[in-house]
């Protein structure tokens, strides 16, 4: 069955959550699709409990925070979601409209496309030894989603970036112990960080080693210790409960790479003004969008979803001119948000 709306935005992290507010004051309806389970992108998938510091007017929050005051704020829009399907294929129908079709079969109609994917369909990089695989999910592990999950348990953390660290720090008040392994001495973590967990490895709340896992030992389906070759070419058994993994992500555009959009190195091109493709009608806002001095920052992708927004506007209603009206006093704003505002205020 064919679905109709105005407008399909592909992925329901933040800047395509706050899309469907932007798009939703202009009076204009959406459905989102997303290929995750659940919304809220890579806040959700990689570090919910991560605190995020660059939020207008929210001093502190963690991705799950943001995510949930997100859905919060666009629920008087009545957006539908289409979670855990990828979109397939977008095909121009004519200069009006275009067909959205998903992996699981859903069909929408819609007059524009919005794709506000992040790093497009990511995963993952997976430990690389062998029967990884079996115990993925149980015991080896490329996200946190619950931290008391690990609650008296012994943990390796394999990576040296912002996430590997970040989560050694928040998981060792928590965990039973704490190893992090990585290739190097050097880091690609914040100074500030690396210097917080060689304070701990010095007070021997946790313990850093250098090396590579070059094995799994298991008895049974329970894994229970890695193999770690050390810079010193001894390989030492290193016993565990659950080993988590930080090896950053993968990304791949995947379908959307064969919609005939042009591509910069994994990234959309758009003119900054609409946030418009090179096929009229198909917009890019977020981190997978690329134009002169591009920043990929949650805000920066605020702003690009206001923008088209107004240039969708006019695209479903050419020829007129499009009012910039504010919530603070339009009573169409008001309306729209299903908000009452005092006579006396409302002017």
């Amino acid at each position: 069955m064919m679905i109709e709306t105005d407008v399909v935005i592909v992925g329901a992290g933040p800047v395509g959550l706050f899309q469907v507010f932007e798009l939703g004051l202009l009076g204009i309806k959406a459905h989102v699709v997303d290929a995750l389970a659940v919304p809220g992108g890579q806040c959700i998938e990689l570090y919910p409990d991560k605190p995020i510091y660059d939020i207008p007017a929210l001093p502190i929050c963690t991705g799950r925070e943001l995510t949930d005051n997100l859905l919060r704020q666009i629920e008087p829009f009545g957006a539908q979601f289409h979670l855990d399907q990828e979109v397939s294929a977008v095909t121009q129908i004519d200069e009006q409209y275009f067909q959205v079709l998903t992996a699981k079969g859903t069909f929408i109609r819609c007059r524009a496309v919005i794709v506000a994917a992040g790093l497009g369909a990511f995963q993952p990089r997976k430990v690389a030894v062998p029967n990884a695989d079996v115990f993925e999910g149980k015991q080896i592990h490329y996200a946190v989603r619950n931290p008391q999950h690990y609650a008296g348990k012994d943990l390796v953390i394999l990576g040296g970036g912002d996430s590997a660290l970040d989560w050694a720090l928040a998981l060792q008040p928590v965990a039973r112990s704490v190893v992090l392994v990585h290739r190097s001495s050097d880091f690609r973590a914040a100074p500030a960080t690396v210097a917080k967990m060689r304070a701990l490895c010095d007070a021997q709340q946790m313990q850093f080693m250098v090396g590579n896992i070059t094995g799994l030992n298991a008895e049974g389906e329970t894994l229970k210790s890695i193999n770690v070759l050390g810079g010193d070419s001894v390989t030492r058994a290193v016993e565990l409960d659950h080993l988590l993994a930080f090896y950053g992500l993968s990304p791949k555009l995947g379908p959307i790479a064969e919609w005939g959009l042009g591509i910069d190195r994994n990234q959309i091109q758009v003119d900054p003004e609409k946030f418009q493709s090179n096929v009229p009608g198909i917009y890019a806002v977020g981190d997978i969008n690329t134009y002169p001095g591009k920043k990929k920052l949650i805000l920066c992708g605020f702003h690009e979803a206001a923008l088209a927004a107004f240039a969708i506007k006019s695209r479903l209603n050419p020829g007129e001119k499009v009012h910039l009206q504010y919530t603070t006093t339009s009573p169409i704003m008001h309306k729209r948000l299903g908000v009452s505002v005092p006579a006396d205020t409302a002017g």
